[in-house]
């Protein structure tokens, strides 16, 4: 059986810059993805938004991370090269029914410390946004978007330069906790048995089914998790945009807004669809609901524009209905065993807050390190 310090279970944007904090603060780092590459899931299949923090609850995770890691990000990206563009978004609301839910968002955005957000009347932003309709918006200067696999080969170099390996097509297939760490067995072509001292699961779709496996974590700390199937269409033909442009939030998303790729296109999305198993086929027939969602803002969205793109899957740990879950960020203070880390429910904004939760896991770690040192004392 082979030895190491320190395993990453998965190799998205998540597990990449988790690996990346741990690697640069000494540890030995292995990274294990099932896939034939990195970031072939949620991290390829998302709007490739940096989000500002508008909408999370006041001291949740989701909105600790957020604004960490926008600022941890953009400062990354600048120095690294990695190409992005703080492009602005437009939230607006489309008639009067909709100011107050607009006005609740903006106030909740003071709350979160966010700064520099403009509340427009609807001609003024109809003025920077010609082809807009709407009644009133917020512009936030600091949304933005970038290359998200640039952004991962980032990552991923710099932690392989500061020693950590990825090995793909590794699929963890059992976990079992031990006195000294943990037991993975990990399959693909060449079958492995590794002890960790620590372990991050940041499996992403795949965290609670490989969480479950992990004999003596707390049953209760679990939760259910749900697959919530966003869908994208591409609009033909140039943007009339400049800016990203949302609509009030919906109760498992933000809604079918208008986003644009670092060369100008437009697509719109995404919606939800909730499924049994994860499936990322996009249906042409939900371009009918489509449509009207975004003529809303964009009256003038012609007939026969939009385009199937792509679809992303959301590792939701709430269900149709229920109040949206925060990120989970389950630690040894939490659950008690020693070198383990679990990552539940990180959807958006997680690429956003990626360099935010890296640190965080690290600083998770540090605090199973210094227990042990204290326990060593102690004996």
């Amino acid at each position: 059986m082979e030895h190491v310090d320190c395993v990453v279970v998965g190799a998205g944007v998540i597990g990449l810059a988790c690996a990346r904090a741990l690697a640069l603060a000494g540890r030995d780092v292995l990274i294990l993805e099932a896939a034939d590459t990195f970031g072939s899931g949620i991290s390829s299949r998302s709007s490739e938004v940096i989000h500002a923090g508008l909408y999370y609850p006041t001291n949740s995770l989701r909105a600790r991370v957020c604004l960490a890691g926008r600022e941890a990000l953009y400062t990354y990206c600048a120095e690294r090269h990695i190409a992005h563009q703080r492009v602005g978004k437009l939230l607006v609301a489309t008639d009067e029914a909709q100011r107050p839910r607009l006005e609740a968002i903006a106030a909740q955005a003071q709350t979160n410390g966010i700064n520099g957000l403009q509340h427009l009347s609807g001609t003024e932003a109809m003025l920077l946004e010609p082809a807009l309709r709407c009644v009133s918006a917020l512009l936030s200067p600091d949304t933005g978007i970038i290359d998200s696999h640039g952004l991962m080969l980032a990552l991923l170099g710099d932690a392989e330069a500061a020693g950590a390996t990825l090995v793909t097509r590794a699929p963890v297939t059992r976990v079992e906790c031990q006195a000294d760490g943990f037991m993975l067995e990990v399959g693909g072509a060449e079958a492995m048995h590794l002890q960790a001292r620590s372990l991050i699961n940041a499996a992403g779709l795949g965290a609670v089914p490989l969480a479950r496996q992990l004999a003596g974590f707390p049953a209760d700390l679990l939760p259910t998790h749900h697959y919530a199937r966003g869908n994208y269409f591409a609009l033909q033909g140039r943007s009339p945009f400049s800016r990203l442009i949302y609509p009030i939030p919906e109760t498992a998303g933000l809604g079918v807004h208008l986003t644009l790729d670092l060369g100008g296109q437009a697509r719109f999305g995404p919606d939800v669809e909730w499924i049994a198993e994860p499936d990322y086929q996009v249906d042409p027939a939900r371009a009918a609901a489509f449509y009207p969602a975004i003529r809303r803002y964009w009256p003038d969205l012609p007939n026969g524009a939009l385009q199937p793109a792509y679809a992303g899957v959301r590792p939701k740990i709430h269900g149709p209905g229920e109040a949206a879950a925060d990120f989970m960020l389950l630690g040894p203070r939490e659950h008690g065993l020693a070198g383990l880390v679990q990552l539940f429910g990180i959807e958006s904004p997680g690429l956003t807050s990626c360099l935010a939760i890296g640190d965080a896991v690290g600083t998770a770690l540090a605090f199973t390190r210094h227990r042990r040192a204290h326990q060593a004392k102690q004996v």
